[in-house]
């Protein structure tokens, strides 16, 4: 068992940031994280967080998977001190940190994402790795590995229509067969400067400016990248008069990206907002 005791690191506050669709509750209190082949507990506890793996396996797979050598406090020491909803935002999301996931996951996951909400997400996802996926087994039985591109490649729209991917069916298939064919490969793209890369993502049938910056970031670990999806809109319309001062962080806006995303979605942001309204209207709480 290891223990990380650090505030930047909140595991209930990482499932819940939309960056990760195999990360989930778990019966015993915790959570239950299917990735790299593997299947790990973790539960954050008053200690800090306990992930259920050798020393060995940790510092082999996840202490880089979970970013543990980047400095997140200094990420959000960086939001501007005038900007009010930022620093909100950095607070009331602490404990958020980017992982480092695989690229083929992040396609193929962020391609399903379209006009998806996180719970119909991780229900397909669910369905495509139940079906085509390794068996893994754990405590609480049979789970199952992310699909290979090999496997996907050779089956036909039909198989992922049954995964209830819809339209996205049919993109789903064609990047599991640029991917087995060698046509787009992932790994020599991580090379690439970020125009590039982002253009060999855009070259992707089905995969459009947001999908393309959710694969940078969350399967690249490009933190210049700044996705955008509906919460993030509504938040630079009604705190930035439609844009994200983004020249102010361009190493670091995907991480405060992370930040925004958690905390716009939240009740505490609902009740904000309600304030504002009431002070603007004299109204006294």
């Amino acid at each position: 068992m290891i223990t990380i005791k650090d505030p930047d690191f909140n595991i209930r506050k990482i499932a819940e940031s939309g960056q990760c669709f195999r990360l989930k509750p778990n019966e015993k209190g915790g959570y239950t994280l299917v990735a790299k082949e593997r299947v790990l507990h973790l539960r954050d506890t008053e200690d800090g967080c306990q992930i259920d793996c050798t020393k060995e396996e940790f510092v082999a797979l996840w202490r880089d998977y979970f970013d543990l050598d980047t400095d997140y406090a200094a990420i959000r020491a960086q939001a501007d001190e005038s900007d009010v909803f930022l620093q909100r935002a950095c607070e009331y999301g602490t404990g958020i940190r980017m992982l480092r996931q695989d690229p083929w996951e992040m396609l193929v996951s962020f391609i399903i994402s379209q006009r998806k909400n996180i719970p119909a997400i991780q229900f397909c996802i669910e369905a495509l790795c139940s079906r085509y996926g390794e068996a893994l087994e754990s405590e609480e039985g049979t789970v199952y590995a992310f699909p290979s591109p090999e496997r996907l490649a050779g089956l036909e729209e039909a198989h992922f229509l049954a995964c209830s991917l819809g339209y996205r069916a049919k993109y789903v298939l064609s990047a599991a067969r640029m991917v087995a064919s060698g046509a787009l490969d992932l790994g020599a793209i991580a090379l690439l400067d970020d125009a590039a890369l982002f253009a060999a993502l855009l070259a992707v049938s089905g995969v459009g400016e947001k999908v393309a910056n959710c694969v940078m970031l969350f399967g690249y670990h490009r933190l210049t990248c700044f996705p955008r999806d509906v919460w993030i809109n509504r938040v630079e319309a009604r705190e930035y008069g439609g844009a994200f001062p983004l020249a102010l962080y361009p190493e670091t806006a995907g991480a405060l990206q992370q930040y925004i995303f958690y905390y716009a979605r939240s009740e505490a942001y609902t009740a904000q907002i309600a304030q504002n309204m009431d002070a603007k209207h004299g109204k006294v709480p």
